[in-house]
């Protein structure tokens, strides 16, 4: 196990030098052809689709499984900026509304995605055994209770530890703020929950790797940030071999997208740098 947890006073320096590693990675792409393939039914319902991007004549390459943000109530797929050599599966979910107030029904619809991919990418000439779940904000929280939540892959036939690993940005760890809001809680925002919709609720040595990117505070969103720190801190308390907690230099939450997509790139090549492997 190894973490990103320096001392405050060497924090910028390392912070910094992370990012600069992060960019150059980025910077060094693998430029291949790809093919796509848009609007594949993976549930019955009409939202639930997605799109698959993968690089043409290539096999064994690792996949990941990307959901939006947008607070659970709005968005759309998208692929991100990553190496080409990295397949994509691009999620829509259902979203919350006036008529859709369950929280549970977006994450069941995030395991029917992961499930389908785990099924069907060998077909598109991916490894099964290396896919990656990633997502930002809102698909930041769809990532850790997927991953992390065995009972959501398990209603699919599968287990959490299909999963290669799991780089939620800038996700919710307590119970996100719209699944409290649509199920009536009139709580303020910020009061942390914690129960079985809440990502710190899963935490255990037997999730699969896990690299939690977030902004920095006080530039990111309100507790963000730390809650983020508590859940790698208690992966690792509780026996976790391999979480990671990034932060991202002066990084608001908008930000944070940018900054942290190179994270979820290294990570699924396994390039992470110096400073994450090192105590």
């Amino acid at each position: 196990m190894t973490r990103f947890r320096p001392l405050e006073a060497a924090r910028p320096l390392l912070s910094v030098a992370v990012a600069a590693f992060a960019a150059a990675a980025l910077a060094a792409k693998t430029q291949v052809e790809t093919q796509q393939e848009r609007d594949i039914p993976y549930a019955e319902p009409e939202r639930c689709r997605l799109d698959v991007k993968w690089p043409a004549g290539q096999t064994n390459f690792p996949t990941v499984v990307w959901f939006h943000g947008g607070g659970l109530v709005g968005g759309g797929k998208h692929f991100i900026s990553i190496d080409d050599g990295i397949a994509q599966v691009a999620v829509n979910y259902r979203l919350l509304g006036t008529n859709m107030t369950d929280g549970a029904v977006c994450i069941r619809d995030a395991a029917a995605a992961v499930a389908w991919t785990l099924e069907n990418i060998s077909r598109y000439g991916g490894d099964p055994k290396k896919v990656y779940v990633s997502g930002m904000s809102a698909g930041g929280y769809l990532t850790m209770m997927v991953g992390m939540a065995p009972q959501y892959l398990r209603e699919r036939g599968h287990d959490i530890g299909e999963l290669a690993g799991l780089a939620p940005l800038s996700g919710q760890a307590t119970k996100h703020f719209n699944v409290r809001k649509y199920a009536g809680d009139n709580d303020p925002q910020f009061l942390p929950k914690i129960d079985e919709l809440s990502p710190l609720r899963w935490c255990s040595k037997d999730i699969p790797p896990i690299m939690s990117i977030c902004g920095e505070e006080p530039w990111e969103w309100k507790c963000r940030s730390e809650e983020n720190r508590l859940l790698i801190a208690s992966c690792v308390a509780l026996g976790h071999k391999s979480a990671w907690f990034v932060s991202c230099p002066y990084a608001d939450h908008g930000r944070a997208f940018t900054a942290g997509v190179p994270y979820v790139e290294m990570f699924v090549k396994g390039r992470l740098p110096p400073v994450l492997k090192a105590r």
